[in-house]
């Protein structure tokens, strides 16, 4: 495997892991590896600092920063860190699990606190099939994979208008 930081052309960065530099080639060639903020497919590999091995111990380099050229415009006030299970949740995690929600919420059915009772409807063909959300409690959630209901569980942040 070999690890390369990514840049797509909206200049945002992100890690990419292939099997070799040529599936990489490959997969941008064909627009198969798209950027996790704005979901670009134009995707080149960044320049990386090399990984110094010492006495049988991995030193990462981290690259320095780019000077900016021109200021930047005053950022809006970040939302604050949301905490995942190791730490505080990257930005591009982030990103991708707001948009995440946005696509369920337009493409999707809200059914609130039903959502076992409905997800079972439909699997039983008692209701039209459609893409719904809700909430479970951990016991539903296992009764509907115990009965091979697919379903799955997002983490839901907020959003980060509110």
């Amino acid at each position: 495997m070999i690890h390369y930081q990514l840049r797509c052309a909206g200049d945002h960065e992100f890690d990419g892991w292939f099997k070799d530099s040529g599936t990489f080639e490959k997969q941008a060639k064909r627009g198969l590896v798209t950027c996790p903020v704005c979901a670009s497919v134009k995707v080149d590999r960044a320049l990386m600092a090399p990984r110094i091995f010492a006495r049988g111990r991995v030193i990462e380099h981290e690259p320095e920063p780019a000077a900016a050229a021109v200021p930047a415009p005053a950022a809006p006030v970040p939302a604050p860190p949301v905490h995942a299970a190791g730490g505080v949740m990257p930005d591009q995690m982030r990103a991708l699990l707001h948009k995440l929600r946005s696509e369920v919420e337009k493409n999707c059915d809200y059914v609130g606190p039903e959502f076992a009772k409905e997800a079972r409807k439909i699997h039983n063909g008692e209701a039209k099939p459609r893409g719904i959300y809700g909430e479970s409690t951990e016991a539903e959630a296992e009764e509907l994979a115990e009965d091979g209901i697919g379903v799955a569980r997002i983490p839901w942040l907020p959003r980060a208008d509110s």
